[in-house]
């Protein structure tokens, strides 16, 4: 962690797979989505066979996506963060950064080649997330998770950061955010 005058900078790796904020993240963009095409697939197919075949093929999608963040990221997300008198920046370290420009691009080119506007699209949503900045006055919400070493600011409707802690600077970025936070708490 580096501190140079009214700025906080630090790097951490948090498991994908182990992280509740991250796990229930990744519950309501995948779960809700593919849970309701289960429940669609299931109720209005009766008692065909393709119905196991379609429930079959989603399983298989997810275990291969599974599979692949496993692989290519290790289970990791190697995240980045800078606290100064402006606000919070998030974004993914530089190696990690690499691997998704690369990934992200490929979606975008197989996108549009295959004629489906919507993977080149998520592709490009995907790439503009690697880095996200969060004003101080545009805070309007903060939840502290010190047994989890975490601190979610929202903002906007779509603005959302997780600050991941470690045991030994998760003090020090909690009484930081509170600092820059007073604004709500003069509010109520």
């Amino acid at each position: 962690m580096e501190k140079t005058p009214g700025k906080i900078q630090w790097q951490i790796s948090v498991p994908i797979f182990r992280n509740t904020v991250i796990l229930k993240q990744l519950g309501l963009a995948i779960g809700i989505p593919f849970g309701l095409v289960a429940l669609v697939i299931g109720l209005s197919s009766g008692k065909s066979i393709y119905t196991l075949y379609g429930l079959g093929l989603i399983a298989a999608l997810l275990f291969l996506t599974w599979l692949f963040i496993m692989t290519i990221y290790r289970g990791k997300y190697e995240a980045e963060f800078v606290l100064d008198g402006k606000g919070v920046l998030c974004s993914t370290q530089a190696k990690q950064a690499k691997k998704n420009r690369i990934i992200n691009a490929l979606t975008v080119v197989l996108g549009l080649l295959s004629g489906k506007p919507t993977a080149a699209g998520a592709g490009m949503l995907a790439q503009s997330r690697q880095e996200v900045f969060l004003n101080w006055n545009r805070v309007t919400k903060v939840k502290y998770k010190p047994k989890r070493l975490t601190i979610l600011l929202r903002g906007g409707w779509t603005e959302q950061i997780a600050l991941f802690c470690a045991d030994e600077n998760y003090l020090q970025i909690e009484r930081e955010v509170m600092l820059r936070t007073t604004h709500l708490r003069k509010k109520g």
